[in-house]
């Protein structure tokens, strides 16, 4: 990984100044953010406990930092420690019996951890392929795309708990999953993750697949498996289509992934809503809808924003539910791009989207 950006100790009078190093903008995907009062990087475990506790200890505010695929920092900065996570290290003990217990390290790459995984036979997390970011992050999030979530996989979280400066290691069981959420969501300033731990089949099929998308792309019906790397290439595919899998010169991938969360309705809010609108079970007395067809279908068509304001931040030309900086954008341009899609689906379908970056320093 390259080294991270300098940015100076003392935080300067101005706000954005542009992507130049200077700014966070540099450390997360969506390149927008101000300046840092101070950065540190803790490449082991213990240096990331000692920061942490040591700002805290101060009463200094702190901002967690992995791969920044997840942000969206004000364009006023941060005035507190930002501490980059760049700790290292993959510990595997396989069997038979019951398969690949592998615990990871919350700086280690993710998908470097889920090409490994395929390679190795360990069977779960292929269809999280090309999602951005590391390890530590993804059970903050409950992170799933095409029919899997990290959930299914996990056994433990090994954290820090601000709040006593202990360590603390959960079982999946009491880690609170559920849709793009967990207890370490629910309570940020308190969980710092430390480690993953994850329980693996073994084999070199997939598990079933579940996703019709990416089950058509496959040539398979739903429920099917397929060799892994099959599914991981064809992932990877449908992902690249939509902008998704970050690529330095292509501005469709400059964004934050997903923007909105898909909406949980009642019943009978999803009765409210057109025929044609996807509907997905989602618990009793519960259906999933599709965020971005209610964004295509209230009139935000891709590479919506070009026209508007200062063109800055855009709809991705490859799918609604990204948006995007086409390389000068501010974090002010984002949100106001995000409120203005918010507002119209909730005035066209009575939806009021959720946002599923952490915004830092600014709200919608």
């Amino acid at each position: 990984m390259a080294e991270a950006p300098q940015i100076p100790s003392t935080r300067p009078q101005a706000a954005y100044s542009g992507n130049d190093g200077s700014t966070l903008a540099g450390l997360t995907t969506l390149r927008v953010g101000g300046p840092a009062g101070t950065l540190v990087t803790a490449t082991s475990e213990p240096e990331l406990i000692a920061a942490v506790r040591d700002a805290d200890e101060r009463g200094e505010p702190v901002l967690l930092v992995g791969g920044g695929s997840n942000l969206v920092v004000a364009d006023e900065g941060f005035a507190g420690t930002v501490i980059r996570i760049a700790t290292r290290g993959i510990e595997v003990d396989s069997s038979a019996c019951s398969g690949a217990f592998v615990t990871a390290a919350a700086g280690e790459n993710w998908d470097d951890l889920v090409a490994r995984a395929v390679a190795e036979g360990w069977v779960g997390i292929e269809c999280l392929s090309g999602i951005p970011g590391l390890v530590g992050a993804t059970p903050i999030q409950n992170v799933g795309a095409y029919g899997q979530e990290v959930s299914q996989t996990i056994a433990r979280v090994r954290t820090l708990d601000r709040s006593t400066g202990q360590v603390r290691t959960f079982s999946a069981a009491d880690c609170d999953f559920s849709y793009r959420h967990s207890r370490f969501k629910a309570e940020p300033d308190r969980w710092m993750v430390l480690s993953v731990t994850f329980q693996f089949e073994l084999g070199d099929l997939s598990a079933p697949i579940r996703y019709a998308e990416l089950a058509r792309r496959l040539g398979v019906e739903p429920g099917q498996r397929v060799p892994a790397a099959d599914a991981r290439e064809a992932v990877l595919a449908l992902r690249r289509g939509k902008g998704m899998v970050l690529e330095p010169d292509d501005h469709d991938t400059w964004s934050a992934g997903s923007f909105f969360t898909n909406p949980i309705l009642t019943t009978e809010q999803a009765a409210a809503l057109p025929d044609d609108a996807p509907r997905y079970p989602a618990g009793e007395g519960l259906v999933k809808t599709s965020a971005a067809w209610l964004i295509d279908h209230a009139g935000f068509t891709k590479g919506f924003g070009a026209d508007v304001g200062t063109g800055a931040a855009q709809l991705s030309g490859k799918h609604t539910l990204a948006l995007t900086n086409r390389g000068r954008a501010r974090a002010a341009d984002v949100l106001e791009l995000a409120r203005t899609i918010r507002a119209g689906v909730e005035e066209r379908f009575g939806v009021r989207l959720v946002n599923e970056p952490v915004l830092v320093g600014c709200t919608l």
